[in-house]
């Protein structure tokens, strides 16, 4: 349908992702396929199509605390990305995306259904906080060597919510009592501060991707400007790391990936 931006990963960018657990790709989706998955997506809010997540189902700070309150029928997510338009699954599944996630994970590599796979919404005056965690906490594999990878539909900076990453933090080996009873970071541990301290903004124009290991800590603010910030977001294992049977992680298929 359009052309895609095909890159291999250098020595360095691989090093850089197996130390800071995340890494910042620039333009890895060609202008064309940017536009058309916004055109989706904003034809997808108005109205609304669903199956979707609502910012009031989730309690962060910042959400509607119910759907009958004011914003309460905010979208945070629309899920089930790959199946609303060719192009998301089209682009989320080529050769070019699993040479690159393949490089990384060290071979063949799958497109997860039961998790993520969606467009990331962040509406102005109803959008919540994403306190720190790990993605792996949702997840049951047989390993927990899995990437996320988030493609910017738009520019993302602090002011609309853009992530914020922990260096380093896929190696930590926290106790878990510096996790609150949902497992996100307790901010009130001095331990826990220093690390939320060394954080750094993964600032994304329109097209840009930032690829993260799901053991690596990240949050995100609320969206303080005007207009809505949409993001594509997607998981891959390894073909040879299955979900448990049983558990929401095994709940669809997952997709192998072309050129891997």
């Amino acid at each position: 349908m359009y052309d895609l931006v095909d890159r291999g990963l250098s020595e360095v960018e691989t090093q850089r992702f197996a130390k800071d657990g995340f890494l910042i790709l620039r333009g890895l989706a060609a202008p064309g396929v940017v536009a058309h998955m916004r055109a989706v997506t904003l034809a997808s809010l108005d109205p609304l199509l669903g199956p979707a997540e609502f910012e009031a189902d989730v309690n962060y700070p910042g959400a509607p605390g119910s759907r009958l309150d004011e914003g309460g029928e905010t979208p945070r997510r629309l899920l089930h990305a790959i199946t609303r338009d060719p192009v998301f699954r089209s682009w989320a599944s080529s050769a070019a995306i699993g040479r690159v996630i393949a490089a990384l994970l060290g071979g063949p590599v799958c497109l997860a259904q039961s998790h993520h796979n969606c467009i990331m919404t962040k509406h102005p005056g109803f959008s919540s906080a994403t306190l720190w965690h790990q993605d792996i906490r949702y997840w049951s594999f047989d390993r927990p060597e899995l990437i996320s990878l988030w493609l910017a539909l738009g520019d993302e900076f602090a002011a609309n919510g853009a992530l914020q990453m922990i260096p380093g933090s896929h190696l930590d080996q926290l106790d878990r009592g510096r996790l609150d009873a949902e497992l996100f970071l307790r901010p009130e541990l001095p331990e826990n501060q220093e690390l939320i301290d060394s954080a750094v903004l993964a600032e994304l124009w329109a097209g840009d991707v930032v690829l993260f290991d799901a053991q690596t800590f990240h949050a995100a603010g609320m969206n303080r400007t005007d207009a809505v910030k949409l993001s594509a977001v997607f998981t891959y294992h390894r073909e040879d790391n299955h979900p448990i049977p049983g558990t929401r992680s095994a709940n669809y298929p997952s997709l192998r990936v072309a050129g891997t």
